[in-house]
Parts: structure tokens; C-alpha cells; sequence
């Protein structure tokens, strides 16, 4: 089976001369870039760019330099990542209902843009910001593997999925480390705690589940290309997360089931066998064991 990430010791962080990893978000002020921006992790230092310096963008200067981005401009996203470490390419087409049209120039010309000025000045690892619309053209009832072959259910997914071969390409045959993020259902707390997110059971992200993976995947110093499913602990899960957890330390701390008001009291974390001794190690007993 083909791997989703290849390994390389060439990628340790750069540093400022405050010793942090100064970091370039684009689409800042977007639901998850202006989260990552409110809540920045320790050791970073951020650029903020936005394709408008209008007063919503404005909003964010207290956590980092505000940079114009302009992803049909290669010249302005050179001058954006002049400096910068980690790319966290978060900018483009958001709908999945989007047409060909704007997709092709936000998400693809647009990436394709992105990443070759990342390449050009330098800078050490870029994360894109890909999605699980890559994948969901398969059954429901499959969980989705990040080393499995893409199944985009709409055009916009489509769009995912070339960046995704475009940003390999880079990792592998260019120098510049990757890290594609498919993320699931990106919604708040308050959004897990009503009854209306039931819909989501199975894909829903935390704002601060997201914003810890990309923290581990910035600081990450071996990675050269990496796939990651972007869900919360949810005890049940779309896609499957174990890659994130063993390869960059990823430790998410929300589950849906737990949060939402109808889910909560049947207690499907605990009460959901998962059939093996794991489950009630006093009740059942391993005959391994007897003999150690």
C-alpha cells in the first residue's frame, strides 16, 4: 500500500531572533485563521494575510503583521512569504457548491500560485488547507483512511484533491514540505452543543482540536509530504486519525457524541463495546494473562 507521507531529517523549523517560527496564515480572516489567530500557540509569530485590509481585517493586528495576499498576484504572495518558515494556506474557494469557474482560480491557480512562492523564497513547509469533500464520494459507512485514494463528491472536492498531488509534487521533486489537512465539519463548541448538530456526528472539528493539529504540524521536523484527517475525538469518525496521532502527536480533546444534549445521555463513548478486553479488563478475563 502507498504511503501518504514520506520522511526527511532537512526539516526543522526556522527561527526569528526572538526564537519563534514565524508563520505566514493566509485567508486570516476566515472562521478558522482569525480562531488560529485569537488563540496563537506558543513559539510562533504570525503574518496575517487577507486579500482586503478592510476593517475586518483590521481587527487582527494585535495578533500579528497584516500582509496583503492576492492569489491571482504571485508578486504579492513572494512579498507575504519573504521571512516565513510555515505557509498556512487557508485562503481560497470555501463553498462546495462553487462552479468551475471560481474554483479554478482561487483553488487551483490560486495553490498552484502559493505554493511556488513559498518554493521561491525560501520557506521551510506549507500546510493546505484541504478538505473531506477529497473523499466524500465514498459509501457513508466507510471510514476513510488518509492513505486511501481520493473520491471527491463535488467539484470542490475535486479542487482539493489537485492540490493535494500538486503539493507532493513539491515535497518530493522541489524541496518544500507539505502537510495537506483534510478538515472535517469546522464548527464551534456551541455549534457541538445543540441538538442540530447531530448531522455532523461523524465529522465535526473543535476550533481548538484544528488549531492543536496545526501547531503539531508546523512544529513537526521530519515531515516531507503528510495526509491528515482533520476530526475531533468524535466516537465516531468519517476518517480515521491514527496517522495524526503517531506521526505528529496529535491529541484531540472534544468528541460531538459527548457535547451534543441528545447524544450525551446514552454515553456512546462508554457504552459502545468496543470488543476487545480494553472495554471491562475486570470482567473479563485473558487467558495470556494466567499464565504471566
Amino acid at each position: 500500500m502507498a504511503l501518504s507521507f514520506s520522511l526527511s531529517p532537512e526539516f526543522q523549523p526556522k527561527r526569528d531572533s526572538n526564537g519563534k517560527i514565524p508563520v505566514l496564515i493566509t485567508g486570516a480572516t476566515g472562521n478558522i485563521g482569525r480562531y488560529f489567530a485569537e488563540h496563537t500557540p506558543d513559539g510562533l509569530a504570525l503574518k496575517l494575510g487577507a486579500h482586503n485590509l478592510d476593517q475586518d481585517a483590521r481587527e487582527l493586528d494585535k495578533f500579528g503583521e497584516l500582509v496583503l495576499v492576492d492569489l491571482e498576484k504571485p508578486e504579492s504572495l513572494k512579498a507575504a512569504c519573504a521571512g516565513i518558515d510555515t505557509v498556512v494556506h487557508l485562503a481560497g474557494e470555501a463553498s462546495p457548491e462553487a462552479t468551475w469557474d471560481s474554483l479554478r482560480k482561487a483553488n487551483i491557480e490560486g495553490s498552484y500560485n502559493m505554493m511556488v512562492a513559498a518554493k521561491s523564497v525560501g520557506c521551510r513547509r506549507l500546510i493546505y488547507a484541504s478538505s473531506i469533500h477529497a473523499i466524500s464520494g465514498y459509501p457513508a459507512d466507510v471510514q476513510v483512511k488518509s492513505s486511501d485514494p481520493v473520491n471527491p463528491g463535488d467539484l470542490y472536492g475535486v479542487s482539493k484533491c489537485f492540490s493535494e498531488a500538486l503539493g507532493r509534487y513539491m515535497a518530493e521533486q522541489e524541496g518544500l514540505s507539505v502537510i495537506c489537512l483534510r478538515i472535517g465539519a469546522f464548527q464551534p463548541l456551541e455549534f457541538a452543543q445543540s441538538p442540530d448538530s447531530t448531522g455532523a456526528l461523524d465529522a465535526w472539528v473543535s476550533e481548538r482540536d484544528l488549531t492543536h493539529m496545526i501547531d503539531c504540524c508546523i512544529k513537526d521536523e521530519h515531515l516531507r509530504y503528510a495526509i491528515f484527517n482533520g476530526l475531533s475525538d468524535n466516537r465516531f469518525k468519517r476518517m480515521d486519525i491514527t496517522d495524526a496521532r503517531e506521526l505528529i502527536g496529535y491529541r484531540p480533546q472534544d468528541d460531538l457524541t459527548v457535547l451534543n444534549p441528545q447524544l450525551a445521555p446514552l454515553h456512546l463513548r462508554g457504552t459502545i463495546s468496543s470488543h476487545s478486553l480494553g472495554d471491562d479488563p475486570k470482567e473479563e478475563k485473558s487467558g495470556l494473562r494466567e499464565d504471566l
